[in-house]
């Protein structure tokens, strides 16, 4: 349904911008084109705030928490197996 909504705005457009111009074959085919492109710009736009999220972006602060807690454990390793 978004899809043939695409098509004919597109197709409106182009109507307005070549106002002056004939062939009509040409303009439709050019709505079709730029209202499926419109489209899935769109559905890709979706998909990636869909996407964002499901996976969030690694936060730095929690990042550093953990390398630090990891390092601490290794070094408490060490000096446990050397004492």
């Amino acid at each position: 349904m978004y899809l043939l909504l695409s098509i004919i705005l597109s197709t409106i457009g182009l109507l307005v911008a070549a106002w002056f111009l004939s062939g009509g074959a040409f303009l439709i085919a050019a709505g079709v084109i730029i209202g499926c492109l419109f489209r899935g710009i769109y559905l890709l736009n979706r998909i990636n705030k869909k996407l964002s999220k499901l996976i969030p972006e690694p936060d730095k602060a929690q990042a550093a928490l953990d390398n630090y807690l990891n390092e601490r454990k290794k070094e408490e390793n060490k000096t446990i197996s050397y004492g």
